[in-house]
């Protein structure tokens, strides 16, 4: 076991009362913790703020901490302490980690869940490059199976999670049609490298099987549920695959079984977390792409601005607004 130099207590944001984050959030002193085997201690640099986080303020996340408890579900940090039996990393290194509880100064996490990150990736950055891009690569790659030259369609394109598909879709050599809530987040889907972008409010069907020549998205990534999973369905093509990945309008929609018939299309579902549950091994291998992806200059995190850690409930308050584009990270450290 290493030593570290953490100090005895830190300050960590705690959900104390459920509700809306301003609200839920209290900052507190609590002891620092330590690791225990198979685990390590990390110095937490930067939180994305992750819509799980608001639901999990809510109560309405489906893991349920007692109270109170710390959220935040990744963030970028450094090793400060291993935990006994853990070998292949070492204090000092710079690491992300997909966590609930890491929205404190120090966490301590189990050590098969980090990621080696590289100098050249900031602390900000690298706090959004694990859930929102495993997310579309997984749904991209393992769940649709997208090919080169075939049309994506996204929506809530310029949201973290869309934002990451869009630029993992061009990066697969896919054409991007990314769909938006307001003309004033076009130009970050174009800059993502979407070839056409189109307003929610439009007749987003209409608009796809115009731009696509009557044929059709192949394949449409969907964390938003609710009419824009009904706009999927009309504008599939054939042999298409829907990949559902949320529900960020509170709507779940329901499919008439019949439908997928006309067209020969597929509905898949994606929650990230079960892969990292039950095939780690096909996370770590996601993440060295994704590394590589990023060194190459096909990828790179979105963000909308940053909060000090003192100010972390502004940055789930806005991420709940739907107003940001990209990410909204706390710093917590330098």
């Amino acid at each position: 076991m290493s030593n570290t130099q953490a100090p005895e207590t830190m300050q960590a944001w705690r959900v104390t009362t459920l509700g809306e984050p301003a609200e839920a959030l209290t900052l507190t002193t609590v002891p620092t913790p330590r690791p225990s085997a198979g685990e390590v201690l990390v110095r937490v640099g930067a939180v994305a703020a992750n819509f799980p986080d608001v639901l999990l303020a809510r109560g309405e996340y489906q893991v349920k901490p007692e109270l109170p408890f710390t959220p935040g579900v990744e963030c970028s940090a450094t090793v400060a302490e291993l935990g006994e039996g853990v070998t292949g990393l070492s204090v000092g290194e710079r690491i992300v980690v997909p966590m609930i509880g890491v929205l404190a100064e120090y966490a301590a996490v189990p050590a098969n869940a980090v990621r080696r990150i590289p100098e050249s990736l900031d602390n900000v950055r690298a706090a959004g490059l694990m859930i929102a891009y495993q997310t579309a690569w997984f749904a991209l790659h393992r769940r649709a199976q997208i090919q080169s030259g075939e049309w994506l369609l996204v929506h809530a394109a310029a949201g973290g999670v869309g934002a990451a598909a869009v630029q993992l879709g061009v990066a697969a050599g896919a054409r991007v049609i990314g769909v938006v809530g307001s003309e004033a987040k076009a130009q970050v889907v174009r800059d993502a490298g979407a070839e056409h972008v189109v307003l929610r409010s439009d007749d987003v069907a209409a608009e796809v099987k115009r731009i696509t020549e009557g044929r059709g998205a192949n394949v449409a990534f969907d964390p938003v549920g609710g009419a824009a999973f009904e706009a999927s369905t009309r504008s599939i093509a054939f042999e298409g695959r829907i990949v559902v990945i949320g529900f960020a309008s509170g709507t779940i929609p329901e499919l008439a079984m019949n439908r997928p018939l006309i067209k020969n299309y597929a509905v898949l579902g994606l929650y990230w977390g079960l892969y990292q549950e039950r095939a780690p091994e096909l996370v770590a291998e996601a993440h060295e792409e994704l590394i590589k992806l990023f060194e190459a200059g096909k990828i790179s995190p979105v963000v909308d601005h940053t909060v000090p850690f003192a100010e972390a409930p502004a940055a789930l308050t806005a991420l709940a607004t739907g107003n940001t584009v990209g990410r909204v990270v706390v710093e917590v450290a330098p």
